[in-house]
């Protein structure tokens, strides 16, 4: 019996290998990015509290992703974005008592280690952010953020991590990807409070190989 299971375990190592492995190296992509994007904070040691009266908002996310396929199992990727982020709570809230919705607009910069499974594929890695500017509405009435170091301001950096997976559909020598990841700020971003980003982004992208990658081991690519 014992015999019987280490085969078997043996054999499913080799054919997932060979699935993985022996799938074509992964091409060099060059793909525009236009999304909608629902956002949200963390608040902390006061998120419990405040978890009813939380609502996510929805932005845009504009930019381009670059994929660099290295070896049939991994790749590469490196994004920068524009991205509009934000959170809303509602009215009677524990925090702020008022309704009030805060929005930041920032350039994102994610690089994330892709691995590849047939067509599918996971990714994971760090993001960094840089928060341009931001507007802030408590009922009626929006003004815009302040980015100091007192009072209730903002800071200009950011830091995360992202975590998803996508599925990749072949059409010729074209491609759609269909790709979802949850973004995870680990800075506080406020110098009064306790806010870190959340984010939810689906992205959808069409496109063909751009060009041979250099770094890649496979050299017929």
């Amino acid at each position: 019996m014992k015999k019987t299971l280490h085969t078997t375990l043996i054999l499913a190592i080799i054919f997932l290998s060979s699935n993985v492995f022996g799938q074509e190296t992964p091409k060099t992509y060059l793909d525009p990015v236009l999304n909608l994007v629902g956002t949200n904070f963390n608040y902390g040691n006061a998120n419990s509290s405040l978890k009813d009266y939380k609502k996510s908002v929805l932005g845009a996310q504009v930019g381009v992703t670059f994929q660099a396929g290295i070896t049939p199992a991994f790749s590469l990727v490196s994004e920068f974005y524009f991205m509009m982020k934000g959170g809303k709570l509602n009215v009677n809230n524990p925090l702020t008592t008022n309704e009030r919705t805060l929005r930041l607009y920032t350039l994102e910069l994610p690089v994330l280690a892709r691995f590849h499974f047939g067509n599918a594929y996971a990714n994971a890695g760090p993001s960094i952010a840089y928060n341009l500017n931001g507007t802030k509405k408590i009922n009626d009435v929006s003004t815009h953020v302040s980015f100091t170091n007192s009072g209730e301001a903002f800071k200009r950096l950011d830091a995360g991590v992202q975590v998803g997976g996508g599925y990749m559909f072949p059409m010729g020598q074209k491609r759609l990807a269909l790709d979802i990841r949850y973004c995870y700020g680990l800075t506080n971003i406020s110098t009064d409070k306790e806010l870190y980003n959340r984010s939810l982004i689906v992205s959808i992208h069409f496109s063909k190989p751009w060009r041979s990658n250099p770094l890649a081991k496979n050299k017929n690519l």
